[in-house]
């Protein structure tokens, strides 16, 4: 008989929105994560992480670390708190998948990685090319049906986040990238937040950036996000791939299929529990011209998309934690990402093109 293999078991530091969106994901997973300590900073807040998650709850990182020795443990902390936590961490012996973004500024990000990027021991919590739509696209570029690609527009998510799509959809490296950028403002009605409907019909100012990045290698970038867009279902999300052969607008791809044949097919989700399948509301797969592109790795347990890709993100954080399967992001992909995002931000404000250098976690 084979032996039952164990679930990994994680840690978290924090106590915040974040933290608790992957405690609960994984209380859905029990055969393959379980936490099994917490680290806060005050001591009230250990008492209320104790009886609400039913773990002990610690003071320190390194004191979770040396009491329960987790597989890994997560750092869901503030942006200025992540570097020092993830220092301590490694510090203390653990392997981490520390929240996005890894720190907050490129010194930081150039800190962290002398500090910790040799040891090979933290992943990043950068979960949107592990999103279905994004994984069955990625995984369509990856068959070459659109040909080589050249170039990616994200209209969606903002940042790092927008970053990891373009880089992911283009296996871009981590050589010089050039960064023009603006801002515009224009009246906008924003009816939902991260709290719900807002019920105010009223428009506002909302700024939009526009920014052009430049791979290198013939490959090339269009940022585009508004204030809240996140949220604001008055605009609606906007990915294009374009390759040498063809490309995929949204869930849309045409390409050259052969001697003046040009073809357009669709991604298509199949979406249990609608009509008189009784199976439950669930994202089943993502086919394209009858081959599954994509299936989700989680079938019944009922999960949106945000929940399915940090699920994903947890359980492959586990299997590499205990070396039993590659790295799902490592450190060196996320301090890339924010490298340029923040080259976004520096062009926009500044008004100016922005060229990034070679940083050290290219090595």
């Amino acid at each position: 008989m084979e032996p039952v293999r164990r679930p990994s078991t994680f840690g978290v530091v924090g106590s915040g929105w974040r933290a608790e969106f992957f405690v609960r994901l994984a209380g859905l997973l029990p055969a393959e994560l379980t936490l099994v300590g917490a680290a806060v900073r005050r001591p009230e807040a250990a008492e209320l992480i104790t009886e609400r998650w039913a773990v002990p709850a610690y003071l320190s990182p390194a004191e979770l670390v040396n009491r329960q020795r987790p597989d890994f443990v997560v750092a869901a902390v503030p942006w200025a708190a992540t570097p020092v936590v993830v220092t301590e961490l490694v510090q203390a012996g653990a392997r981490v998948l520390c929240e996005t973004p890894p720190a907050p500024d490129v010194a930081g990000l150039r800190e962290l990685w002398s500090a910790v990027g040799n040891s090979r021991k933290v992943q990043v919590a950068e979960q949107y090319l592990l999103m279905p739509g994004h994984a069955a696209r990625r995984e369509l570029v990856r068959r070459g049906v659109i040909g080589t690609p050249t170039s990616v527009h994200v209209s969606s998510t903002h940042g790092y986040h927008a970053v990891s799509l373009m880089r992911g959809l283009l296996g871009a490296g981590f050589g010089p990238v050039t960064v023009t950028g603006s801002t515009f403002t224009a009246p906008l009605v924003d009816p939902l937040s991260r709290a719900g409907w807002t019920d105010d019909d009223t428009a506002k100012p909302a700024t939009t950036v526009l920014a052009t990045i430049d791979f290198g290698q013939q490959q090339s970038g269009l940022y585009d996000f508004t204030d809240n867009q996140w949220h604001n279902q008055l605009r609606l999300r906007r990915i294009v791939v374009r390759g040498s052969h063809g490309e995929i607008a949204d869930d849309t791809a045409v390409r050259l299929a052969g001697a003046r044949t040009i073809l357009r097919s669709s991604l298509t989700r199949s979406q249990l529990g609608y009509d008189l399948n009784l199976d439950g509301y669930d994202t089943e797969h993502i086919a394209f011209d009858g081959s599954v592109l994509y299936r989700n790795p989680f079938l019944g347990l009922r999960l949106m998309d945000e929940e399915i890709a940090i699920a994903s993100l947890m359980t492959a954080t586990g299997a590499w934690s205990r070396e039993e399967g590659p790295a799902p992001y490592p450190l060196a992909e996320g301090c890339q990402d924010h490298l340029i995002a923040l080259a976004i931000d520096q062009a926009c404000a500044a008004g100016t093109v922005v060229t990034t250098q070679v940083e050290p976690w290219a090595e």
